[in-house]
């Protein structure tokens, strides 16, 4: 019985499948920024077209920013001495669509298509294209940048849409990659780890890697040399032990309770995290440090006045930013506090508890316990307070 298609996947199968068959076209557009789908699409190629012996003679990876045109579709069309098949890869799409008509490569794109070398295959990408899930909710930029890219490129080149995979079909391709490789991966483990993750499946492919080593360890210690009789089987607390994201997860849970000041809510989420980890010295100061992160991403959100978590990514730099499943969430908790003092506040008392735990108290749950209740409570306003509080600060 053939195996269902996963609808996120169709578009690159398609492509995949052509290529096993040898229906090929001359030329490809990989349209889209999914990394994963356009690894899939050109480990497809490689196994077929070029193999690891021929590789330095047949497989050429080209950028439009620094190649012409031109040259791409001279090197296409010439035929090769050393190997019987040529792949080219052409990256930097985009400049070929920059400012001008760009009449002369166009005609010369028409030109090599209406008669393309049968012993060579290119294939533009074009990874400046954000496609989502739901094509419709397609930004207006980028359908205007990929319907060009179909009036130029439609007539002579497949087109192979490497969109955003939708959550559900990630935990397909999550259960049924691991029935493959002999082992399992409980349905909501797999849904927690693509929830975790934000459904990048670059992330998911690699941390799921790290989940089968961990199952298949995890059982030889448990069967202590008896035989195996069960498929190791990934389970949820397996994706919350070994996953980062998933911790982090439950972080921002812990300060959606704080800035609810749901009190109650906030120390069950915090003992939470503490039976997760083994509650020592260094586990405390990576949960203050993840606090602090956290109330200073959102101490920037609130002073950009973000509204939208696309905009995010223009406040917030590189290796600064959440993960992308907790973007909403956060503006939404950033917008609670009514003012930037309400967020210092919350980092000075987060400061202050670092300081403690670094100082080794007799119970460092304590401490945090206290953090997380003085976090998720009004703040009082007195101005000798305030004033003894900065001078101490000085």
């Amino acid at each position: 019985m053939p195996k269902a298609v996963i609808k996120s996947f169709a578009s690159s199968d398609r492509f995949l499948s052509e290529l096993r068959s040898g229906s090929l076209r001359p030329g490809y557009v990989l349209a889209g920024d999914e990394a994963f789908l356009y690894q899939r699409c050109r480990d497809g190629v490689l196994d077929a077209l070029a193999p690891p012996d021929q590789r330095d003679f047949c497989l050429h990876d080209l950028d439009l920013g620094e190649t012409a045109i031109f040259d791409v579709l001279d090197r296409a069309q010439t035929p090769s001495l050393m190997v019987p098949f040529q792949v080219i890869f052409v990256r930097g799409l985009k400049a070929l669509y920059g400012r001008g008509s760009k009449k002369e490569e166009f005609a010369a794109i028409d030109a090599y298509f209406r008669r393309p070398n049968p012993q060579a295959l290119i294939l533009f990408v074009a990874d400046h294209l954000s496609i989502p899930t739901d094509l419709r909710r397609m930004d207006m930029t980028d359908k205007e940048r990929y319907d060009r890219i179909r009036e130029t490129l439609g007539d002579w080149c497949g087109l192979v849409e490497l969109a955003r995979v939708e959550e559900g079909d990630a935990a397909r391709w999550l259960m049924e990659t691991a029935a493959e490789r002999g082992a399992r991966i409980e349905t909501d483990a797999a849904r927690e780890l693509v929830d975790a993750l934000g459904a990048d499946m670059m992330l998911i492919a690699s941390e799921f890697e790290k989940l089968c080593l961990y199952a298949q360890g995890k059982q030889l210690l448990t069967l202590a040399g008896k035989p195996a009789v069960e498929t190791p089987a990934i389970t949820l607390g397996d994706v919350e032990t070994m996953v980062l994201a998933a911790k982090q997860r439950s972080l921002y849970e812990l300060t959606d309770a704080i800035s609810a000041k749901d009190r109650p809510r906030a120390l069950g989420l915090l003992h939470g995290l503490l039976n997760a980890s083994d509650g020592g010295e260094d586990s405390a100061i990576g949960h203050l440090y993840m606090l602090a992160r956290t109330f200073r991403q959102m101490l920037i959100i609130s002073e950009k006045n973000v509204r939208d978590s696309r905009a995010i990514w223009g406040v917030l730099w590189q290796g600064f930013r959440m993960p992308p499943f907790a973007a909403e969430e956060l503006i939404k908790q950033a917008r609670r506090y009514k003012s930037r003092g309400d967020l210092t506040r919350a980092l000075r008392l987060i400061a202050k508890a670092d300081l403690e735990i670094r100082s080794s108290p007799p119970d460092k749950r304590l401490v945090l316990e206290r953090l997380v209740l003085g976090l998720a409570t009004e703040a009082k306003v007195n101005v000798y307070e305030a004033s003894g509080q900065f001078a101490m600060e000085l």
